[in-house]
């Protein structure tokens, strides 16, 4: 069982940015992918960025590419979404997922069977 906790949303001004913190429990963080997903209201949720276990593999949904960015740190079981540029349609709730690495596409949300609670994110215009 792997229990994620996200940290980081908030109120921002269009233009600015935020940095999303996802730690997970995970005993081995190295054995899983991990994503980044985000559900706008009256909106399904929709993939946002991903990176493999290793790092070999990292995407971007074309909606953010040039604006944010993934990365994680294996040392301390926490990936980070850094977000740049921020416009009021990234207004959403943002959820961390993590799967057991994978060689598919880190864009499926079904391949992912854990999720966190989510980080409301506010872009006001």
């Amino acid at each position: 069982q792997v229990q994620l906790v996200e940290s980081g949303g908030g109120l921002v001004q269009a233009g600015g940015s935020l940095r999303l913190s996802c730690t997970a429990s995970a005993r081995t963080f190295t054995n899983y992918d991990m994503g980044w997903f985000r559900q706008a209201p009256g909106k399904e949720r929709e993939f946002v960025s991903g990176i493999a276990w290793n790092r070999g593999r990292i995407s971007y949904a074309d909606s953010v590419k040039g604006r944010f960015t993934i990365s994680r740190d294996n040392a301390k079981n926490t990936v980070y979404l850094q977000m740049n540029s921020l416009k009021p349609e990234d207004t959403a709730y943002y959820y961390c997922a993590a799967r057991e690495f994978r060689d598919w596409a880190l864009s499926l949300p079904g391949t992912y069977g854990y999720w966190g609670q989510g980080t409301q994110v506010t872009v006001s215009s």
